[in-house]
C-alpha cells in the first residue's frame, strides 16, 4: 500500500468511498456527491490544503484531506482533517497511515493546529485520533439532525508546534 497526492481521476474511488459514509451518521452530508461536485471537491484540494489517498493493488483503499478550520484570517494555522476508508479496508491500519501523513503535512506546511470533528458515535474514528495523539477538548451538543435523530460532535485537537 503507498500514499500519494490525491487527483481528478481519483473522483469516482473518492466518491464511492464517500458516498457510503454519507448513508451513514458519521458525515453530515444528506445527499450523495455527483461525480462532478467530488471533482470540484479536488480541484480545490491542492497546495496546504491538500487531499490523498491509500492506494492498494492499484485500487483507492480511503482518502484523506485537510481543509480550513474557519474563513477568518486568525484561524489560518489552523487545519480540520478528515479520513474516510472504504469499508471493506477498515481494520487494515488505512485510517492511521493517512491520518499520520496529514499530519506530516500540515506540520510541513506549518500549520499550528489540527482539529477532527468526529460525530460522537463514531467510535473508531475518535479512537484513531485519540492513538494519533489528539486531545478531546470538547462535544457540540445536538449540533445536527440525520435520519431523525440529533447528532453531538466531538472535538479533538492536535497541536504541532510549540505555541
Amino acid at each position: 500500500m503507498h500514499l500519494r497526492q490525491a487527483t481528478t481521476t481519483d473522483a469516482e474511488a473518492i466518491r464511492t468511498i464517500y458516498n457510503a459514509a454519507v448513508a451513514t451518521p458519521f458525515t453530515f452530508d444528506l445527499r450523495p456527491r455527483s461525480l462532478e461536485e467530488q471533482q470540484a471537491w479536488l480541484l480545490e484540494r491542492s497546495g496546504a490544503h491538500a487531499a490523498i489517498v491509500a492506494v492498494d493493488d492499484d485500487q483507492v483503499v480511503g482518502f484523506a484531506s485537510l481543509s480550513s478550520y474557519r474563513d477568518r484570517p486568525a484561524y489560518a494555522t489552523t487545519v480540520e482533517d478528515s479520513v474516510y476508508v472504504h469499508q471493506d479496508q477498515r481494520g487494515r491500519g488505512v485510517g492511521r497511515l493517512l491520518l499520520d501523513e496529514l499530519l506530516d503535512l500540515a506540520r510541513n506546511h506549518g500549520f499550528h493546529c489540527v482539529i477532527a470533528r468526529i460525530v460522537a458515535t463514531n467510535e473508531p474514528s475518535i479512537a484513531l485520533h485519540r492513538a494519533a495523539g489528539f486531545d478531546l477538548v470538547g462535544v457540540e451538543r445536538e449540533v445536527g439532525r440525520k435520519h431523525r435523530t440529533w447528532l453531538d460532535v466531538v472535538e479533538l485537537q492536535q497541536l504541532l508546534t510549540e505555541p
